[in-house]
């Protein structure tokens, strides 16, 4: 990660492997401008939700705020997602108490959050039929990651960036850059900059676009929903506090942690989708754990009383009021078209 913010000795020695990298994906590409692979649409607005650099940038809580808001509107929203870490490729819906091993934790993150309907599969087309089988009504899809995944046509796209912006520019794995930005736009699958949408989730802002606060709640909640402010967590005479993290900048977690007065006597980062299986609880029995609501869709399996603290995501007004736009403009263009995204 900091090899891919700076052009030094690293960067420098894998940038010829970024231009093959490059090359691949730009073959991909010309296959789906050309028509040699093909792009579907399917019988309902398309919202890919996803970012270009490499490591978390914010996209899932962008799809939460996202759906929330769609919701709040009247909408009929449902989410597809490849389900990330997950055990097998069968095409299937997320259930409220599904296992994370089964479904990846961050689409049973989505669906526990906002209650809409949602699917994974190996493939977004094939989640994206299968939830407007089961869910005939619904209105828009927004599909959890994928800018570059060009099968599936979108009508709307929203790019998440954080503090880091484009790094060193590079492309993996020289940089954190999956496609070169300013990128040039796959019209054949919807692509285009006036369907796209830039979110910046950091604190500032590489270049223009919108921005979102991420902050804390001012509470955690154990498995079977008992909630206790943070301001509890760690006082005299309780356990010290262990806080763990399995996502991606695991740091950014425990900073917001202490900024909101939390005494951590121990920080424990994992990789991103961290599984949990071999978490020897035992080996921490001293501790009080705290945890992100995406980690606590595994760990509750082990330690239930693990508390996890949800993250507070509010994109600014101006973000909304864009997504209204343009959803209302694509939903008018739909409505009077006479064959609708009937899947090809």
């Amino acid at each position: 990660m900091r090899a891919w913010l700076e052009r030094g000795l690293l960067a420098t020695l894998l940038f010829p492997v970024s231009l093959f990298f490059g090359a691949l994906t730009g073959a991909r590409r010309q296959l789906y401008a050309l028509g040699l692979q093909k792009i579907r649409r399917v019988d309902a607005l398309v919202v890919v939700v996803g970012n270009v650099v490499a490591g978390g940038a914010g996209k899932t809580p962008t799809v939460i705020a996202l759906v929330q808001h769609l919701q709040s509107l009247g909408y009929a929203v449902g989410v597809i997602s490849r389900g990330y870490g997950r055990s097998g490729t069968a095409c299937t819906e997320v259930a409220p108490d599904a296992s994370p091993h089964h479904t990846g934790d961050e689409p049973l993150l989505i669906r526990r959050t906002t209650q809409v309907p949602v699917f994974v599969g190996h493939t977004r087309i094939a989640a994206a039929n299968a939830l407007l089988e089961r869910y005939p009504q619904t209105q828009i899809i927004v599909c959890d990651d994928g800018l570059q995944h060009y099968s599936l046509y979108r009508d709307l796209e929203i790019c998440v960036f954080d503090d880091r912006g484009c790094g060193n520019g590079w492309l993996l794995p020289a940089g954190l850059l999956r496609e070169a930005w300013p990128r040039n736009p796959l019209a054949q699958a919807g692509q285009g900059d006036d369907r796209l949408l830039v979110l910046h989730t950091g604190e500032h802002a590489a270049f223009s676009g919108f921005t979102a606060q991420r902050s804390l709640a001012p509470f955690a909640k154990c498995s079977d929903g008992t909630t206790v402010a943070l301001s509890v967590l760690g006082e005299p005479g309780t356990k010290p506090l262990l806080a763990l993290a399995g996502i991606a900048q695991p740091q950014s977690f425990f900073s917001m942690l202490r900024a909101s007065g939390v005494p951590l006597e121990k920080t424990l980062a994992l990789p991103d989708h961290y599984d949990f299986d071999s978490f020897l609880r035992n080996i921490y029995k001293g501790y009080s754990i705290i945890c992100t609501e995406k980690d606590a869709a595994k760990l509750w399996s082990k330690t239930p009383d693990a508390w996890a603290v949800p993250l507070v995501f509010v994109p600014q007004p101006a973000f909304f009021d864009a997504v209204d736009a343009r959803v209302a403009a694509l939903m008018s263009t739909k409505l009077s078209s006479s064959h609708g995204h009937k899947t090809t």
